[in-house]
């Protein structure tokens, strides 16, 4: 552990040239005394490295003097695929391993490539959760996905649809979609894998079995071919409704985009108060009910007949509310 750190205090000032003790302490976590100490160290190895006391002082490495000792450790090559995914990479319990990774790619990049990455993180952020959700917060994604690595099997508690169940999963990988994890897994001998939402995971206990991952399974391609299932089955039937200017400019925000599709698609004419009638894909009268009221006054259900009375009593019962 103290020989990674003091890699790190070179990598840090060979990339930033010139740091205080306070300033690398709070980079590597530790206190300043542990910095001074890692510093002694350091000289007694022949490092040529010298600070300067006062307001504009701090540490720095002899002018031209560069450390080559920017090799990966198997860990850190592991997870290099993660190196651009901070937030994530902390989800899984990675942040550490990542955050050194980082440092060890930046220092050993020539001089204008090293700007150019730099010039890259400050002008580009990956946000990955909605602007009205935080994403999951998973107690069990750090163990998930330690699973998922070591090729283990592991015993869930989960609440699903219908209720809480065990399941014993073979897990393959993990994705992150909208904020959210999910693991892809399979149940030992079904041979078809399903997705589990991680933060639905209530309990989880790591069990002793290795499992064979499928040699042929890819994980983006079954995804990929799983969010394509999951949309075809998405919008069973339509409506057909009517829609003012401001109905409409509301729908292009809230609305998925085969929704919005249909709506320009499908829309008719405008009348003399601008209100058109369009034909939109629902997924149920369940889900419509709730996705349509978001439009209040400015969308006049024409079809179903069951979906305009749901929502003529859920608007008679708030005019009866709010009287």
């Amino acid at each position: 552990m103290r020989a990674s750190r003091l890699l790190s205090l070179l990598l840090l000032l060979q990339q930033h040239g010139r740091l205080t003790a306070t300033q690398l302490a709070e980079r590597l976590t530790v206190s300043p005394r542990t910095i001074y100490r890692d510093v002694e160290a350091l000289h007694a190895a022949g490092i040529p490295l010298y600070g300067e006391a006062g307001h504009a002082g701090g540490y720095q490495l002899v002018d031209g003097w560069r450390t080559r000792l920017t090799g990966l450790t198997a860990e850190e090559a592991d997870r290099l695929f993660l190196a651009g995914l901070p937030g994530p990479a902390d989800e899984l319990g990675y942040g550490d391993v990542v955050a050194a990774l980082q440092l060890k790619l930046h220092a050993a990049l020539p001089a204008p490539m090293r700007d150019r990455a730099t010039q890259l993180q400050q002008r580009f952020h990956l946000d990955t959760p909605g602007w009205y959700a935080d994403g999951d917060a998973s107690p069990e994604l750090a163990r998930t996905a330690e699973a998922v690595w070591r090729q283990h099997r592991i015993e869930v508690r989960y609440r699903g649809w219908s209720g809480e169940v065990t399941r014993v999963l073979e897990p393959y990988g993990l994705v992150l979609k909208g904020g959210r994890w999910y693991v892809v897994a399979d149940q030992p001998g079904r041979g078809a894998p399903a997705t589990y939402r991680v933060n639905q995971i209530l309990a989880l206990t790591p069990l002793t079995q290795e499992f064979d991952r499928p040699a042929d399974f890819d994980l983006s391609a079954w995804w990929r071919a799983h969010v394509a299932q999951f949309r075809a089955r998405l919008h069973r039937d339509e409506a057909t409704v009517r829609l003012s200017p401001a109905g409409r400019a509301r729908l292009r925000e809230i609305g998925s985009d085969p929704v919005v599709t249909a709506m320009d698609a499908s829309a008719g004419p405008p009348d003399a108060r601008g209100w058109v009638s369009a034909v939109l894909p629902i997924e149920s009268l369940t889900h419509a009910h709730g996705d349509l009221l978001r439009l209040g006054a400015d969308i006049e259900v024409l079809t179903p007949v069951a979906l305009r009375e749901r929502l003529a009593a859920t608007a008679t019962g708030l005019a009866a509310l709010y009287g």
